[in-house]
């Protein structure tokens, strides 16, 4: 796109989601930003033909841009604020459909309390790709890190594992799942659903905590690794949907099948660790978010992450991998 599309499609779709002053209305070189305290910052791309699937809904993609990072954003006990984006529009792609891009912003902007600040956008002969540098503001003292995890503190998670992964195998492969099934298991892969609810249970109760991107199994070493510990996982406690259970049903040989689950990745529920003193008020705080979680397993002394005889890794819900 030229310099005078450019601007006009930014006048015209992203100056009106730049609400806040800091923004300066899309129309200079930086947003200037009050920062006032700690700030939580996070950022993650979204490319075409990697992380969705080419025709999928343009407002999806937008808004999934959005919520990756503001799962983010909660995993640290944290609430988003505010945001940039970069967008790279295929040459190929209408440029009719920016309306559409744009419309799924302002509705998540809505839902979820962040405004737009700046960014840049530019055409590419290659694959639609959008980044997004999210903004937070902490909700209690602790801000988790995956380093946090101590020996005898539990695991939990939210939600249910396996999702993304099957939304994916719905677009690509099919599913010989029941109609309500498959669109249940799309619509978690297109908009994953950030816990903002649990946001403020993680930064008053998490000694360690992240979102789960890349399998389950896969982000538990990551907290193992960082914490110098060992998590231990019950695979049979880890929650899956209705769906997800229909699914595993169906399979012939279920453990490979509950692998594939627990190593798939784009739940972007929250993985976190706490002390088991705590158990009662991170139950009682979650009943109150209407936030499903469950206690999946314990952290001991040791290196890396036992699910019993399930792998560990392999990071099979990305397109093409």
């Amino acid at each position: 796109m030229s310099d005078g599309d450019e601007f006009a499609l930014i006048a015209k779709h992203f100056a009106p989601l730049a609400r806040d002053p800091a923004a300066r209305g899309l129309i200079d070189d930086a947003a200037l930003l009050n920062m006032q305290g700690a700030a939580v910052i996070t950022a993650d791309a979204i490319v075409e033909g990697v992380h969705f699937v080419p025709d999928d809904p343009i407002e999806t993609i937008a808004q999934k841009a959005l919520r990756v990072n503001i799962s983010d954003i909660v995993a640290k006990g944290a609430a988003s604020a505010h945001y940039l984006l970069t967008l790279q529009w295929p040459k190929n792609r209408p440029s009719t459909e920016i309306a559409g891009f744009a419309a799924g912003l302002a509705r998540d902007q809505e839902t979820f309390g962040c405004t737009l600040l700046g960014g840049d956008t530019t055409s590419t002969p290659g694959p639609l790709a959008v980044s997004v540098t999210m903004f937070g503001r902490p909700l209690g003292v602790s801000t988790p890190s995956r380093a946090g995890a101590n020996v005898g503190d539990d695991v939990w998670v939210t939600g249910a594992i396996g999702d993304g992964l099957l939304g994916l195998k719905a677009l690509t492969e099919g599913l010989a799942l029941a109609a309500p099934h498959v669109a249940h298991v799309v619509a978690r892969y297109r908009t994953p659903t950030p816990r903002v609810a649990l946001a403020a249970t993680v930064a008053a109760f998490a000694s360690a905590s992240m979102d789960v991107s890349d399998g389950l199994l896969g982000d538990a070493m990551k907290i193992a690794t960082a914490s110098a510990v060992r998590i231990v996982i019950d695979p049979y406690r880890v929650p899956l949907s209705d769906a997800g259970a229909a699914w595993l049903d169906a399979q012939p040989n279920r453990a490979v099948a509950r692998g594939a689950l627990l190593n798939g990745g784009d739940d972007y529920e929250i993985l976190f660790t706490a002390a088991p003193s705590k158990r009662a008020r991170i139950l009682e705080a979650t009943d109150d978010a209407g936030v499903p979680l469950t206690r999946i397993g314990s952290v001991v002394a040791g290196q890396g992450v036992d699910a019993g005889d399930l792998p560990v890794g392999g990071h099979v819900h990305r397109l093409g991998a």
